[in-house]
């Protein structure tokens, strides 16, 4: 994905100055993200990894409430931004198509909204990766932009070419690399979204393997 990573690397400091405080006014946002939390920290697996993590304002989010948690991006400039915000978390370069991560390494893995620049065909090697890393019994939040029921359809982010997706094909393609759904998060769009899209929430789980 070198055309993503170039594009986030020029925009990153533009967009680090643009969200850093945008959990303050996302209350719904900040109490999913808070449940999830709470879930992995109670089954104590092992850290979060918040993958496609920016300048890491989610990351130090997370981290405040009570789990350990680190962030992965794919671009150098994010990451550099992050760790200068954040000195005293962990932050490193990666793609989540292939995680510098050993096996049934995480707790839980949050994707915000990071997957929407992934060609579709390369969602299942993506989701195969996430189940890897998860420890059994591990959680994953993803969030994503909502669309129909027909084939992923592209859409004008001024960034980089990005994706909507049926919640439900989404849903079933995870089932498919051994989760299972706990919730899901439907956000109308609200007055002043930029993007006229419901937002998703993805609430999943990797089966607890039973211990012999």
């Amino acid at each position: 994905m070198p055309d993503t990573k170039a594009a986030y690397d020029a925009v990153a400091t533009l967009y680090a100055d643009t969200f850093r405080d945008i959990l303050k006014t996302m209350p719904l946002e900040r109490s999913v993200i808070a449940a999830f939390a709470e879930l992995v920290q109670t089954h104590d697996a092992g850290p979060i990894a918040d993958v496609g993590c920016g300048p890491g304002h989610i990351t130090a989010y997370l981290n405040s409430l009570g789990p350990e948690a680190f962030g992965i991006d794919l671009s150098s400039e994010m990451v550099a931004l992050a760790q200068k915000a954040h000195p005293d978390l962990r932050f490193e370069e990666g793609t989540m198509t292939a995680l510098n991560l050993a096996d049934a390494e995480l707790g839980g893995i949050l994707s915000n909204f990071s997957i929407i620049h992934l060609p579709p065909a390369q969602m299942p090697q993506v989701f195969a990766e996430f189940e890897r890393v998860l420890a059994s019994g591990g959680h994953l939040l993803l969030g994503f932009y909502a669309g129909d029921d027909r084939e992923p359809e592209t859409f004008d982010h001024k960034v980089s070419p990005a994706y909507r997706w049926s919640a439900d094909r989404l849903a079933e393609l995870l089932r498919q690399a051994g989760f299972s759904e706990v919730a899901r998060l439907v956000r109308e769009p609200q007055e002043g979204d930029k993007r006229q899209f419901q937002q998703i929430y993805l609430l999943m789980r990797k089966p607890v393997t039973p211990t012999t």
